[in-house]
C-alpha cells in the first residue's frame, strides 16, 4: 500500500489523488460510502485527463510509431494511468492484445470504464514487480512515467524480463527542462517570484535529459538502442482550459498552487497570463512539447 501511495504522490498531475487508498480504506470499512469514493477516484482521474492525460494521447501515435508496434503484437503499457497509450493501440492496431498496469486503482478503474474492445485488460500492478511471466510479451512500453519509479532500474530489468527475446522494450519522458512548454512556463513564472522554490521545478526530474535513458538502456543490456525527441503540439481554447486543472491541485504544480495565498495566487496567475496571452485579454493559444524516447531489443539467448 505505501508503495502505491509513494508512486502516487510521485506522478505529475495527480498529487491531489495521495489520498485515494484513503478513500478505499474508508470504503472497504464503510460500504455507504463506496458510491462516494468511486465517484471521487473517477473525478481524479477525470482531472488528470484534463491536464497530462491530452498530452500522452497527443504523444502516443508518434511513440508507437517509433516503437515499432505490428499487428499481432502482445504489448505490455506499464504506468498506463487513464489508459491513453493503450486506447492508442486498441484504435490503431487491430489485432494487438494489450495489458496495462498502474499502481492507482483511480485510474485502472477510468480506463477499464472507457476500454473498447477485449483486447484490452488493465490491472493494478507495480513496474518494479510485474505479475507476468517470463518472455510474456512481444512489446513492452512506458509513456512519460518512466522518471516517476522509485527504482527505475529495478523496472527496467522487469521489463526485459517479460519481454521476448529479439522483443522490443521503450519509454518516453518529458523533456521538463526546455521542451515542455506547458510546465516550463509555469515553473519559470515560479521561480521568479520565489526563488527558493527552484529545487521543486521540475527540470530537476531524472531521466528527463537528451542521453540518459540511452545509456540506461545500454546498461541494461538491450541492443539496437535509439533515442530520439518527440514534438508534438497541443491547442487551448483560453487561459483558464490551461489554468484550472492547476487551481485543483493537479501534479506537484498544481499542488504548489493551491498552497499559495490569495494574494500571490493572483500574482503568479498574472503573470502566467501574460506569458501565455500577452496584451490579449483572453483566445486560444498552442504550446509545443518534446519528449525524449528510447527503443532497444531483447537480445537473442546465447
Amino acid at each position: 500500500m505505501q508503495m502505491y501511495l509513494t508512486r502516487m504522490l510521485l506522478l505529475p498531475a495527480i498529487v491531489v489523488a495521495a489520498g485515494l487508498h484513503g478513500h478505499c480504506a474508508v470504503a472497504a470499512t464503510d460500504s455507504a460510502k463506496a458510491p462516494d469514493a468511486e465517484a471521487k477516484m473517477f473525478s481524479m482521474s477525470a482531472g488528470y485527463e484534463r491536464f497530462m492525460g491530452r498530452w500522452s494521447r497527443q504523444m502516443a501515435p508518434a511513440y508507437i510509431a517509433f516503437a515499432g508496434v505490428k499487428q499481432g503484437d502482445r504489448v505490455l503499457d506499464v504506468g498506463t494511468g487513464t489508459g491513453s497509450l493503450a486506447s492508442a493501440l486498441e484504435a490503431t492496431l487491430s489485432s494487438v492484445e494489450l495489458v496495462g498496469i498502474d499502481p492507482s486503482e483511480g485510474f485502472i478503474t477510468y480506463a477499464r470504464k472507457n476500454a473498447k474492445s477485449g483486447r484490452v485488460r488493465f490491472e493494478v500492478g507495480d513496474a518494479q514487480s510485474l505479475p507476468f511471466k517470463d518472455s510474456s510479451f512481444d512489446q513492452t512500453m512506458a509513456l512519460l512515467v518512466m522518471n516517476f519509479i522509485p527504482d527505475h532500474t529495478k523496472a527496467i530489468d522487469e521489463m526485459r524480463r517479460v519481454t521476448r527475446a529479439q522483443g522490443v522494450v521503450s519509454a518516453c519522458v518529458w523533456d521538463y527542462n526546455a521542451g515542455m512548454e506547458m510546465l516550463r512556463f509555469f515553473w519559470d513564472e515560479v521561480v521568479a517570484l520565489e526563488p527558493a522554490m527552484a529545487p521543486k521545478d521540475e527540470r530537476n526530474m531524472k531521466l528527463s535529459r537528451q542521453g540518459q535513458l540511452a545509456e540506461l538502456w545500454k546498461k541494461t543490456g538491450f541492443v539496437a538502442v535509439q533515442e530520439r525527441p518527440l514534438v508534438i503540439e497541443q491547442a487551448y481554447t483560453s487561459f483558464n482550459d490551461y489554468w484550472e486543472p492547476f487551481l485543483k491541485g493537479a501534479g506537484p504544480g498544481g499542488a504548489y498552487v493551491v498552497s499559495l495565498t490569495d494574494e500571490n495566487r493572483r500574482q503568479l496567475e498574472t503573470r502566467i497570463r501574460k506569458r501565455l496571452l500577452g496584451n490579449r485579454e483572453d483566445g486560444s493559444f498552442v504550446l509545443k512539447a518534446q519528449a525524449w524516447c528510447v527503443r532497444g531489443e531483447v537480445p537473442k539467448a546465447l
